[in-house]
């Protein structure tokens, strides 16, 4: 049997359907869905579900909608993917994303904003962006919410939610609530200063539902000394690697940080790396480096090390690798032995991170709920129809590049047209 979060005494007040700017000294109002959370997941699927006709509310406890869509990207928001399939998410039911993904394709979510005059940007192969700001991207979804009917209340918190017959039963800081379906768009853990909780999860676990283990995902990652100094040195110097940890393998860039090591390379390993495990960067992916270095030395005897180096990696990073292996000379003086060591410092560099920058800077949230417990149709609690989670909440996580921005857009499409 189902949980509950605690719903205490409360009078048995008859309920009637009313818009929310009417329910000042109202005891209940209904609506047929109630969605918790008014980020990317919770305002795609209130404006679907509006425009199928629904009476929907929508309550957040932040100041403002869509926090994580404004600060996304820089402040114009990798949207989507145009190359987004099932195999770039993470799950312990790996199964469960594809319906909805095949269902609404990243074409779908650009055909809506480019309706709306929104500019975007393809800024690497596949990774669109606002081409001036997020705030376009918000403003299309709060502006279709607007169309469909929605009803957004920002300030609210919700302090209980329990089955109602066929529906649900809400009592939030706005007053009693009754719902024919209640939706849990309430994120995940990363970046608390945006307003991030643990209440999807445990919401869950007062209805029984089980949570996977829950990480900070595409995170930078901290060092310990004297690889911090060394790090902390380099600040602002990127190069492209790469990078290697259990079944995971990117090339894409690393950005040195005055705390460790960031970039969208080490972003997307984080996903892949436990706490004590070892990395393997290649810091020129793609070159022989032996026979490369073999070749310089013939041709180019009097050549130093550093010089070779330094028309490979940035400059800085070409004369930090001299210092820290205290050996740079000309190439005349290396044997194969030496070079040999050198090609497999270059092209396997191992690293113990301390650790990583957690919640505070980590952009998704690795597990969730688990997503056997649901519909992968109608994003449905199995046995308790009138509840449902969609996003981040979930235990489906994207790859870096757009990925979990699309993950929101077709579980909330599939969820609002299914409630």
């Amino acid at each position: 049997m189902y949980g509950q979060f605690p719903l205490g005494a409360l009078p048995q007040l008859g309920c009637y359907n009313a818009r929310l700017s009417d329910t000042a000294g109202i005891g209940c109002v209904t609506y047929d869905v109630v969605i918790i959370g008014a980020g990317a997941a919770g305002l795609m699927c209130a404006l679907t579900a509006g425009h199928a006709g629904r009476r929907v509310l929508v309550v957040d406890h932040a100041n403002k909608a869509g926090k994580k869509i404004l600060m996304s990207g820089g402040g114009r928001c990798n949207f989507t993917n145009l190359a987004c399939t099932p195999a770039n998410f993470f799950s312990d039911n790996p199964h469960f994303c594809i319906s909805a993904l095949k269902r609404y394709r990243p074409e779908h979510f650009v055909e809506l904003v480019e309706r709306h005059g929104v500019e975007t940007v393809e800024k690497a192969p596949g990774q669109l962006f606002c081409a001036h700001s997020a705030k376009e991207l918000l403003g299309v979804l709060l502006t279709e919410c607007d169309w469909a009917g929605v009803q957004v209340r920002l300030k609210t918190s919700v302090e209980a939610v329990a089955p109602l017959g066929d529906g649900m039963r809400l009592v939030t800081s706005l007053g009693r609530i009754h719902a024919g379906a209640v939706v849990v768009a309430t994120g995940g853990l990363s970046i608390p200063t945006l307003g991030a909780s643990g209440f999807g999860y445990d919401l869950a676990r007062q209805f029984g539902l089980p949570v996977t283990e829950t990480r900070p995902a595409l995170v930078p990652f901290t060092l310990s000394p004297p690889w911090k100094e060394r790090a902390a040195s380099l600040a602002g110097v990127s190069c492209e690697v790469a990078v290697s940890c259990r079944e995971g393998h990117y090339r894409e860039p690393l950005l040195f940080t005055h705390r460790g090591l960031s970039g969208p390379a080490m972003l997307q390993i984080s996903s892949h790396w436990r706490g004590g495990e070892t990395l393997s960067i290649d810091l020129l992916p793609g070159e022989a480096v032996f026979d490369s270095l073999c070749r310089a030395r013939r041709e180019t005897p009097r050549r130093r090390l550093s010089s070779w180096l330094g028309e490979r990696l940035p400059k800085r990073l070409a004369q930090a690798l001299v210092e820290w292996h205290d050996d740079d000379g000309a190439l005349a003086d290396y044997g194969n032995a030496r070079l040999q060591s050198w090609a497999a410092a270059l092209s396997d560099w191992r690293i113990k991170p301390a650790g990583t920058e957690g919640w505070r800077t980590a952009e998704v949230t690795l597990g969730g709920i688990d997503t056997r417990e649901l519909s992968s149709k109608t994003f449905a609690v199995n046995g308790l129809p009138q509840l449902r989670f969609i996003g981040e909440v979930l235990d489906v996580t994207g790859e870096l590049g757009g990925h979990n921005f699309q993950w929101a857009w077709a579980s909330g499409v599939a969820c609002g047209n299914a409630v």
